[in-house]
């Protein structure tokens, strides 16, 4: 018997190659097509780009901006099935263990890359020349990373230095190259959570975030404008008018352009969805979120459809033990 090829020998071994080789490909053609078809223009134009760049090997970086609806996570399965079906590796990871769900075979970037978490500005991932996973980095074709916006710069930085050491037997010149010479696309939207420094300043925060890192002037921006959430079909002439507005509205904070008093940075919320002070503010919340709560205890649906988000754990205790005494038994 002849003896079997070493570097076959060697990919067989690799637990984490074959976890993301072992797909039914012609499924997911399937899915992408059907996929492919719904893209919007904005949509479409991102994609074209972040499959050139990976077929050509140009190890271009992106940054996919656009609000919540805008599609970006339809955008990335597009993107995954598309490259899965043709038998190249794309790694989806996530700033956030909630993101990391909505992705297929997603994981968080520190569980990823190995990325420490007591990040800074020398840091770099935990990750050993030729071991497993630096052997599935270098038969990477495109790492997606969703809701950057939330991640330290540091990260991005610790990722950097290490593929371009890994990605050194793989593209020529990759030390001068951002990440090695891989194609990257990042996605998230700033006007939401940004990295969080301990008892940090504004100054503190965006001297943190991803636009403040070397990468940033490398990354070729796209944006997503169109929200298909209302575009679903689902939602009445006089919902999708409302949502619409309330959509402006958001954005319109989001950016800094709606304020009531700007010296203070106060804005008015609108009375139709506010609750009006009271005696009992707790009270007035539990009841304004859960309306005949004694009634409606019981079906999960009616708990499934609300919830009272709060930023501290103190208030979390006090509101579950309000609610839990208004249950009798």
């Amino acid at each position: 018997m002849p003896l079997p090829d070493s570097s076959l020998m060697n990919d067989t071994g690799n637990r984490l190659i074959n976890e993301e080789l072992e797909y039914e490909k012609g499924f997911l053609k399937e899915v992408h097509d059907k996929s492919f078809a719904l893209l919007n223009d904005c949509q479409k134009i991102a994609y074209e780009a972040v499959i050139k760049s990976v077929v050509n090997e140009e190890g271009r970086l992106f940054f996919i901006n656009g609000h919540g609806g805008t599609g970006k996570t339809f955008l990335w399965n597009t993107i995954i099935s598309r490259l899965r079906s043709e038998s190249k590796i794309v790694l989806p990871v996530a700033t956030s263990g909630i993101a990391a769900l909505l992705l297929p075979n997603d994981r968080t970037t520190h569980s990823r890359f190995h990325i420490p978490l007591d990040i800074s500005a020398e840091s770099t991932c935990e990750i050993r020349q030729g071991s497993q996973l630096a052997e599935l980095l270098l038969k990477t074709s495109l790492i997606l990373w969703d809701e950057a916006p939330m991640a330290n710069k540091f990260c991005f930085e610790a990722l950097d230095r290490t593929l371009r050491d890994i990605l050194r037997l793989k593209y020529e010149n990759s030390a001068d190259k951002p990440f090695g010479g891989l194609t990257i696309v990042f996605g998230g939207d700033f006007r939401q959570i940004l990295p969080v420094i301990p008892k940090g300043t504004r100054a503190d925060i965006l001297d943190a975030s991803l636009n403040s890192s070397y990468l940033w002037p490398f990354l070729k921006i796209y944006e997503l404008k169109q929200n298909m959430r209302l575009c679903c079909g689902r939602v009445s002439d006089s919902e999708s008018a409302e949502v619409t507005t309330f959509d402006k509205w958001l954005l319109q904070i989001g950016d800094g352009s709606f304020y009531s008093d700007v010296d203070n940075d106060l804005i008015e919320v609108p009375t139709d969805i506010s609750i009006m002070p009271s005696n009992d503010p707790i009270g007035s919340i539990v009841n304004g979120v859960y309306p005949y709560l004694l009634q409606k205890y019981n079906d999960p649906t009616y708990l499934q459809e609300r919830a009272i988000l709060t930023p501290k754990n103190e208030m979390v205790h006090e509101l579950n033990d309000k609610i839990m005494k208004m249950i009798q038994g």
